[in-house]
């Protein structure tokens, strides 16, 4: 029992810890088209830059000190209270920046979401008590009045806090610098570089330091340790080479900014959304310091900054090796790090986290509302729109939006549902369902939506929990549908080009899920829809996150940017009559699909209606069957629609 207890309080420990990642990160990711503006400005026109200009320069200080921060807070604080948190967020952001002489990143990170949830909850406070007509008035005065209160406070009290921060931080350093233990100094570096600490660092501590050796030695190592570009390049190059999804996708051009264009911020963002990371950079750190040392590297002045380039124009003659090699320890240490990290959180799931996989399943069929997720920003007391998301937008999503619709079509209901991936919720999305391991993902692309977590995406309760909002619809206008199947079932005798008889096989020996992916993918690839790498995302997916939709039956798909591999839209069925573990459920049939467009949709739909309202006893059919036909027919039919 403690046993349980432990493991089940480490996933929850994990989880916060993630989530407070995706928190941070999801208030700097929409602004870093800001931070590029400022490092472009910076490299080009400083002093030392590659064009330098002091009537252009004149922007550097207003953009780093005022606009960043000014953005982060606004951003912020609408995650949290929508736009009138943003607007909170920003103005009680104002009074930690005017209360501090560095530039005041972190602060913004704390008044922002502060502000907005100030906000938030006097609205829920006063929700159906104002007076008509007085709504504006009170909306104004009430954003006005709590961001000056915020606004004063962060100005007094929050402000002189992340200072002291900033102080500790700085004795820390120079406690390790008078003790000869130079490499350590990465403890505190780099988890300040993180928090946006990078500039008062920098500035603050290391550049007067190294100042101060230039001007005896003509050089100094402490120039090159929080300039170093290395761990930053290594979690990037990590992240390209073993992450999924649209991270993967960002990571060469967040490489090409932070190596070359020096704007370190950039990656920051990638760590915070896995905290780990910051043992990474650590250790990238601390080995590229300790190399530095060993071959006596140095800088003749501050490298500003912090791309390649402007590290090699401040090394003196005769000293590139030393820095090179430096950067390069630091870079492949931090890459190793970061692989280990990244590739063992992408993983379905170990020992441990199998078992409270098990145990959290016990629960939620006995707790319906641990099925649920909690509500993120706005509830939707309305809705006209459901959005069904997974991580490709084209399987599991397109099953439970296709159930869903027919559920609602039936009950007489004209609600639109509609499947797309998780990068691709719309920003107004009202109601957002997904699997509950997705769910955090999506409520980063949609705050402000109600976002409802299902663990089977055909058996979930969104119908009910969804439907006992709306109004009862007249008996004279509920439509339902009742064609005879066996009349849609005629309609698709023509052989499909998408699903062929000859792709459907039947009486297979059970296996391992992974072998089962394959031989469906293989099929795929043989039928001429597929190229052979998309094989290789059939298993990347399934790693994700399992493609059991229920009912016996699972659906292999590649990820999302495997669509690249897919030739033509295709379908193949594979029976296995003894099941195969998907997780802990058995599935008998594996259906392979691979999509253009939107063409696997129909698939999906025929799927999704075929055995929508069946009793258990599909399953059995499923599994039992020795009829091709059979098997042609359920899956070709005509959709309702």
């Amino acid at each position: 029992m403690d046993n349980t207890s432990n493991i089940k309080n480490k996933g929850k420990t994990k989880e916060r810890v993630q989530g407070f990642g995706r928190f941070l990160s999801g208030m700097i990711l929409p602004n870093i088209g800001a931070f590029i503006a400022w490092g472009l400005i910076t490299a080009l026109f400083i002093p030392k830059g590659w064009l330098p200009n002091s009537n252009f320069a004149k922007l550097v200080s207003p953009m780093i000190t005022y606009l960043l921060p000014l953005l982060i807070g606004y951003t912020g604080g609408k995650m949290v209270g929508g736009v009138r948190g943003g607007v909170v967020g920003a103005i009680s952001t104002i009074g930690i920046i005017v209360g501090s002489d560095i530039p005041m990143f972190m602060g913004a990170m704390i008044m922002g979401p502060l502000g907005g949830y100030v906000i938030k909850k006097f609205d829920n406070l006063i929700e159906g008590k104002v007076p008509a007509g007085f709504e504006m008035l009170i909306n104004n005065f009430s954003s006005g009045i709590l961001g000056a209160m915020l606004a004063l406070i962060a100005f007094s009290g929050i402000g002189p806090v992340v200072l002291s921060l900033n102080g500790l931080l700085k004795d820390g350093v120079e406690v390790i610098v008078k003790a000869g233990l130079l490499p350590l100094a990465s403890i505190f570096i780099e988890p300040a570089k993180i928090l946006f600490l990078n500039n008062a660092i920098g500035n603050g501590i290391l550049v007067p330091i190294g100042a101060q050796e230039a001007k005896t030695i003509g050089k100094s190592v402490f120039f090159l340790l929080e300039s170093n570009p290395g761990p930053g390049l290594g979690v990037l190059l990590a992240y390209w080479v073993f992450a999924k999804g649209a991270v993967k996708e960002s990571a060469p051009g967040a490489i090409i900014i932070h190596f070359i264009g020096g704007i370190h911020e950039i990656y920051f963002p990638y760590v915070l959304m896995n905290p780990l990371l910051v043992i990474a950079v650590i250790c990238g750190g601390a080995s590229g310091i300790f190399t530095f040392q060993i071959f006596g590297a140095g800088l003749i002045a501050a490298a500003s900054p912090g791309s390649i380039i402007a590290v090699l124009a401040m090394t003196p003659k005769g000293g590139y090796f030393a820095v090179v090699a430096g950067v390069l320890v630091a870079a492949v240490v931090s890459f190793l790090v970061s692989s280990v990290i990244i590739k063992s959180t992408n993983k379905k799931t170990d020992g441990n986290e199998l078992e409270e996989a098990k145990l959290k399943s016990s629960e939620l069929k006995l707790k319906k509302k641990d099925e649920i997720g909690e509500t993120n920003g706005v509830v939707a007391k309305t809705f006209n729109k459901i959005i069904f998301a997974c991580d490709a937008g084209m399987g599991s999503s397109a099953m439970g939006a296709t159930t869903l619709r027919t559920k609602f079509k039936r009950a007489g209901y004209n609600i639109k549902v509609v499947n797309c991936a998780i990068e691709a919720i719309p920003k107004d999305a009202q109601i957002v369902i997904t699997h509950e391991t997705l769910t955090a993902r999506a409520k980063s692309v949609a705050p402000n939506a109600e976002h409802i977590s299902v663990k089977d995406f055909l058996n979930n309760p969104a119908f009910e929990i969804l439907s006992a909002r709306l109004k009862p619809v007249a008996d004279t206008n509920i439509q339902i549908h009742t064609e005879d199947k066996s009349a849609l079932k005629n309609e698709g005798k023509n052989e499909s080009k998408i699903l062929e008889k000859k792709n459907i096989k039947l009486g297979l020996e059970s296996t391992d899920k992974y072998t089962a992916i394959k031989m469906a993918g293989r099929l795929l690839y043989e039928g001429g829809y597929v190229e052979e790498e998309y094989i290789d995302a059939m298993i990347q997916r399934e790693d994700d996150l399992s493609t059991y939709i229920g009912k016996g039956i699972a659906i292999p798909h590649g990820v999302g940017e495997a669509k690249k591999n897919i030739k033509k839209t295709g379908m193949v069925v594979l029976q296995f009559p003894n099941g195969i573990k998907f997780d802990e459920e058995l599935a008998y049939l594996v259906i392979g699909i691979a999509g253009v467009g939107d063409e696997h949709l129909q698939i999906l739909s025929n799927i999704a209606i075929a055995i929508e309202g069946e009793d258990e006893s599909i399953t059995d059919k499923l599994k039992s069957t020795e009829d091709v036909q059979y098997i042609y027919d359920l899956f070709t039919i005509k959709s309702e629609d």
